[in-house]
């Protein structure tokens, strides 16, 4: 009983600052997509993690930020971990991905128009 317990439990030795674990039914794809841009900028990159059915939505985040050219793929790990399943009360084993992805060399550049046009009608009220 002790050792289920423990698979489930983060360790706060864990928890990175520049991680996002991604939950399908939370948030919507967007929420994620944008996250992952802003701790991309604050820490040059970003660490994708899910269980089971988000994996999908883990691997599309990643996808989107590849193919705008905001990021690159540092890292791909896959594994098992043991969960206790409420319903059942015994312990299954849930698939489970970790993306890391780097700052491009386009970051930067990508993202100032973006940035420049959200603070553009702030300089148009002072005159």
């Amino acid at each position: 009983m002790t050792m289920a317990k423990a698979a489930v439990t983060p360790n706060p030795e864990n928890q990175k600052k520049n991680r996002i674990q991604v939950s399908n039914t939370k948030k919507p794809l967007f929420f994620y997509v944008n996250l992952a841009k802003r701790y991309i900028q604050q820490y040059n990159e970003v660490e994708l993690s899910a269980l089971g059915m988000a994996i999908t939505t883990v691997v599309t985040i990643a996808e989107i930020l590849k193919n705008n050219g905001l990021a690159v793929e540092k890292k791909v790990l896959t594994s098992t971990v043991g969960m206790k399943d409420e319903s059942k009360g015994r312990l299954v084993q849930k698939a489970k991905i970790e993306i890391v992805l780097g700052k491009s060399d386009k970051f930067d550049s990508l993202m100032t128009p973006a940035n420049t046009a959200a603070s553009e009608p702030a300089a148009d009220d002072k005159k």
